[in-house]
């Protein structure tokens, strides 16, 4: 579970598991309040899209390394 403990300024400190995690008011959904409960979720349809482009940014990376002279295996 994740309680907004208190909100000062830009800054939220968040009680997770008994510790405090301190994280930009901006992070936080709109309307976030002190006291609020907070859940963390998957986004699998955001986390799919993450990967692909990552690996294709990869792909593009490792395609450069094998062209002419003065290449390099990452």
């Amino acid at each position: 579970m994740i309680v907004v403990d208190r909100i000062e300024g830009e800054l939220a400190v968040l009680e997770l598991d008994g510790q405090s995690v301190t994280v930009p008011v901006a992070l936080l959904p709109p309307g976030t309040r002190e006291g609020d409960v907070l859940r963390l979720v998957v986004d699998p349809d955001a986390t799919h899209a993450q990967r692909t482009d990552a690996e294709r940014r990869l792909e593009r990376l490792r395609a450069r390394s094998t062209q002419g002279p003065g290449t390099f295996d990452l």
